[in-house]
């Protein structure tokens, strides 16, 4: 079996530790592991690293690449233009996994999910397997609750390995989504098994846009593909669809109600990470990387970052991805990023911004070098922290090392290098007019960007 991963989403309702340039699949939040890197162990039990495909925007594929070499694992990673929704994406892969090889089925699954690998996950997905050269399976979730955030299942008649799905239903209300409980019904859980020639097949029949976009090359077909879910797309009016029963303990980490259900609990049912101090206080969600101290609270979730605090009924955690569109829509760069941000050659943090002045720690991993490059509004003065720094200043190449410093004037061309075995850490100190990240000219970079 091949694995299709979707790494493309935002996160927006985990704001302020999600955020679009650093996403939810991305945080260590689990194990030391993220949930990217689970998805891919988990792939791991059905697919060679080979046979596991990534489908992820611009943005993300240098943090795909991080942490698939923190695994020791290469898989293949493909490239969106422009997020679509699921549908195109979905196409994308198959047809690039097609193209290779299309006798093996395929399994697709989400990057951001947290599922429990027992043998019920085994056994739902060699189920799916064996229904997969007739039907698009989708793998459905034995409801835990009323929830009103999911999307439900109908079973029709029985295949013996699975279901025919009679209907698929939108998020319910409250009442009915207690109905659907009680009747039966299935969560959606957004993950399928299929043979490429029959999800290719049924695109052809019920989604000819997206069929036709994509007989032009990839930057063009996302400007021509709709934006359209797999659900809408095809699931919904094939005639193919079945559904496996998933009894693995299954969660979409969707909001922080949803965190809360996950993170162990402590006498008065706190989840916590990180310091805290409660007085009188139950039921509350507290992640931070400070002291947090609560009196007389309940049902909260309180999440803090370096640069943002958020404070939030549980019951209404769904709505804080309104928080991140708002920012968004004014331009504030905490929708997109963190203080710490993270680029193909390593991380830096800013530790001060100022005006006419910005101060970062810059964090380099061993034989990683940033690209050449100049700054027309802003000089730049480096202090090793920890490990050799390789300075390229104008025509002049050097070593730094600990305690050690050196000035790049406005308008000089510079790269800097870790040519050691060990983390390089170094304190930058911009200084001008203007500080921002866009005031850089690019010469040389070791990973093809602009």
């Amino acid at each position: 079996m091949k694995t299709l991963i979707l790494a493309g989403g935002s996160g927006t309702r985990l704001f302020p530790l999600s955020r679009e340039h650093f996403p939810k699949q991305f945080i260590k939040l689990f194990d030391a592991e993220s949930l990217f890197q689970k998805t891919v162990k988990r792939s791991l039990l059905f697919s060679s690293p080979q046979d596991i495909y990534v489908v992820t925007n611009k943005d993300h594929r240098f943090l795909i690449h991080a942490q698939l070499e923190e695994m020791g694992c290469t898989c293949t990673i493909l490239t969106e233009p422009v997020g679509k929704n699921t549908l195109p994406a979905i196409y994308y892969g198959v047809k690039t996994i097609g193209d290779e090889d299309d006798h093996d089925n395929i399994a697709v699954v989400s990057s951001d999910h947290l599922i429990d690998t027992n043998t019920a996950y085994v056994d739902a997905f060699q189920a799916a397997d064996r229904l997969a050269e007739k039907y698009l399976v989708v793998f459905g979730v034995r409801p835990t609750c009323p929830h009103t955030g999911y999307g439900y299942i109908r079973l029709g008649e029985g295949l013996g390995d699975g279901s025919l799905v009679d209907t698929f239903v939108e998020k319910p209300d409250a009442e009915t989504a207690v109905r659907y409980c009680t009747g039966g019904y299935l969560w959606n859980s957004g993950m399928f098994v299929f043979s490429p020639k029959l999800f290719l097949q049924e695109c052809a029949c019920h989604a000819e846009d997206v069929v036709s976009a994509f007989t032009h090359p990839v930057e063009q077909a996302y400007d021509l593909t709709p934006k359209i879910s797999i659900d809408y797309g095809i699931m919904e009016k094939t005639d193919k669809a079945a559904v496996v029963p998933l009894e693995a303990a299954w969660n979409d980490v969707g909001n922080f109600d949803a965190l809360y259900s996950i993170f162990p609990k402590n006498g008065d049912q706190n989840a916590v990470r990180g310091e805290y101090i409660g007085i009188n206080s139950h039921d509350n969600l507290i992640v931070s990387d400070r002291l947090v101290a609560t009196v007389g609270v309940r049902d909260l979730a309180i999440i803090e970052t370096k640069d943002a605090v958020l404070v939030a009924s549980r019951s209404e955690a769904q709505h804080v991805g309104e928080i991140a569109k708002l920012l968004k829509e004014k331009g504030d760069q905490r929708s997109a990023f963190h203080t710490k941000v993270h680029r193909p050659w390593g991380s830096y943090t800013t530790l001060e911004d100022g005006q006419a002045y910005k101060i970062k720690r810059v964090t380099v991993p061993p034989k990683k070098r940033l690209s050449l490059q100049m700054h027309h509004h802003r000089s730049e003065h480096w202090v090793v922290v920890r490990g050799t720094a390789e300075v390229t200043v104008g025509e002049e190449c050097y070593l730094l090392r600990s305690g050690e410093s050196t000035f790049v004037p406005a308008g000089t061309v510079h790269r800097l290098k870790n040519p050691g075995l060990l983390p390089l850490e170094l304190i930058e100190v911009q200084i001008g007019e203007y500080t921002g990240e866009d005031d850089i000219v690019r010469y040389k970079d070791d990973f093809d960007r602009i």
